[in-house]
């Protein structure tokens, strides 16, 4: 772990995040790409920027804290990762990945692909990787974004796009072998891990904003902050993102460190940080009343994400099933306190 590299890396992804203006998100992309920080993560050999998944971490977490709707979670923490893993290189461009798994099937020596494939942020990306199924290979297969596959743009409770992707007989442009061990059940796996960071990180978001309210704000002649009900409130909102971050980060580094129970840490921060995300919302806007649900105020921006992505890659009752069908005839409270080894 190398912390001053990762301190380097939140601080030049915020000034970025920070700035204001219009058109937001195409210039934080623009220079987000620019700068190799929406690749980090993924190895340099298969086009990647290099870095951990600690460092990957970072920059899906300040994306989501910030709010700004940029696909770093769908290009490097998917995509990339989907490529790297099968031996494929990133192509120039936005890359981003399939939900779904396409079936496929080979003419004349070409792969081509069927399906209706989840695809985020697919209008606006120059390729699309998928899993695909053809006879009895496991594949990963990357879509042009002019193949001619019919688009229908579709948008999540934050206005962020979720598109389909409909192929019928779309010539694949790569494809390799899928490894051992990645499919769609690790897809799913990944996408939980990335949707905890984000969550642990819009959760925070809310809690900044809702100590900077309580304490600027006045009634009475006083701060909100000095009220023993308002401070119940923000001590519930503090422990309950606590309880996010951990988890995300507990999950993140298991992951990193390929420990033998990572697949249990993620189901574990998924199903934190998803349950967490109702109750951080609900607090936040309370503690901010009527004005935190005005289109002027960011926090409809970070709590709209909160809900969304509660639900995606699986619910808190999902992880929860998942969890306990992990932990069945196991010996749980040596794994729960660290020492499963």
């Amino acid at each position: 772990m190398n912390d001053d590299l990762r301190a380097e890396i939140r601080a030049a992804v915020t000034a970025i995040l920070d700035r204001r203006g219009e058109d937001r998100t195409g210039r934080a992309w623009k220079e987000l790409s620019e700068g190799g920080f929406h690749l980090v993560g993924v190895p340099e050999e298969a086009g990647g920027s290099g870095g951990g998944l600690g460092e990957l971490a970072v920059v899906v977490d300040a994306a989501a804290f910030h709010a700004v709707p940029v696909p770093v979670a769908e290009t490097a923490f998917l995509a990339g990762w989907l490529l790297a893993r099968s031996g494929l290189s990133v192509p120039a461009g936005m890359t981003v990945a399939s939900l779904d798994e396409a079936r496929g099937h080979r003419q004349d020596g070409v792969l081509r692909l069927s399906g209706r494939l989840r695809v985020p942020w697919a209008r606006h990306a120059g390729h699309v990787v998928t899993m695909a199924r053809c006879a009895q290979e496991n594949l990963v297969a990357v879509i042009p974004g002019d193949a001619g596959a019919e688009l229908v743009t579709a948008e999540n409770l934050a206005g962020e796009p979720r598109d389909l992707l409909v192929l019928d007989g779309v010539v694949a442009a790569a494809s390799a072998a899928a490894p051992p061990g990645l499919d769609a059940t690790a897809l799913l796996r990944r996408g939980a891990l990335a949707r905890s960071v984000q969550l642990a990180a819009a959760a925070r978001a809310v809690l900044v904003s809702a100590r900077r309210h309580v304490t600027e704000r006045e009634q009475f002649g006083r701060p909100l902050a000095r009220f023993q009900a308002v401070q119940q409130h923000l001590a519930a909102l503090a422990a309950q993102v606590t309880a996010m971050q951990v988890s995300a980060q507990a999950a993140v580094a298991a992951v990193e460190h390929e420990d033998a129970d990572a697949a249990v840490a993620v189901a574990a921060a998924k199903a934190a940080t998803s349950a967490g995300a109702r109750q951080v919302a609900a607090i936040g806007h309370q503690l901010h009343g009527a004005l935190g649900y005005s289109s002027e105020h960011h926090l409809g921006a970070v709590t709209t994400r909160l809900w969304a992505w509660r639900e995606e890659f699986g619910n808190e009752s999902h992880w929860h099933d998942h969890l306990a069908a992990a932990l069945h005839d196991r010996a749980w409270w040596p794994l729960l306190t660290g020492d499963a080894r």
